[in-house]
């Protein structure tokens, strides 16, 4: 059995350098590498293109990097609740690529499938499909889209085994599991690593082969985006 533990984030994090392509799992705030966000901005690493499915907060997730001009180029779907984001984006500090999301998620999974391309309708007719190749399949027009090819792939899953088996929990699998199957290097931070033969193999959501290293996270803040609390009456 190949055990793909590594003993902390710095550790997993080695190879990490300037101007590379990262892959974070999560939707909005939930099921975020906290940690391995936390390490690349330690890093200074910069220059950086960022393939998620939002750009966190000001102050969290990755506005923690765009707060340290650290990512050159955003491609997501979604950017509301991030003033630094929409400030750098406006300025024309930031190159920024909105993709429809579920566009997004298809391009995720290609990378992670070997798919190169694919033909959706989505953004057909839209800004979307500017300078793209466009194809008319039984009387409906599709755009051309491509796979991703990023070094890099963080994820954060709920448990995991020394061999890189994953369980997510709830809403926070969202993006991971196709970002766990996409990364040259997949690096997955989990709240609670167990041995081998721990995890029920019917509840694994990825399996360890997709996955390069592991290790046990720690100090999740778990944020809420918006917390909406009912008066009290």
């Amino acid at each position: 059995m190949i055990n793909k533990v590594v003993k902390n984030v710095q550790e997993a994090l080695q190879g990490v350098d300037d101007g590379m392509i990262f892959m974070l799992g999560g939707f909005g705030l939930c099921g975020i590498p906290e940690n391995c966000i936390s390490e690349l901005v330690r890093l200074g690493a910069k220059d950086l293109t960022c393939i998620s499915n939002n750009a966190g907060v000001d102050d969290f997730g990755l506005g923690l990097l765009l707060q340290k001009r650290q990512i050159k180029k955003m491609i997501s779907s979604y950017v509301g609740e991030n003033d630094e984001f929409e400030r750098q984006m406006l300025s024309g500090e930031l190159e920024v690529e909105l993709i429809p999301q579920g566009t997004l998620a298809e391009r995720c999974r290609a990378t992670g499938a070997g798919i190169p391309a694919f033909y959706t309708p989505a953004g057909y007719g839209t800004e979307v499909a500017e300078g793209k190749e466009t194809r008319e399949f039984n009387g409906k027009m599709y755009v051309l889209e491509h796979a991703f090819n990023p070094e890099f792939a963080f994820v954060k899953a709920w448990k995991g085994d020394a061999a890189g088996n994953l369980i997510f929990k709830g809403t926070a699998r969202n993006f991971n599991p196709m970002m766990a199957m996409a990364g040259k290097i997949t690096v997955v931070e989990v709240e609670e690593l167990v041995e081998v033969g721990e995890l029920d193999p019917n509840q694994i959501h990825t399996p360890g082969i997709f996955v390069q290293r592991i290790f046990q996270g720690k100090d999740y803040e778990k944020r809420i985006e918006q917390r909406t609390v009912t008066p009290k009456s």
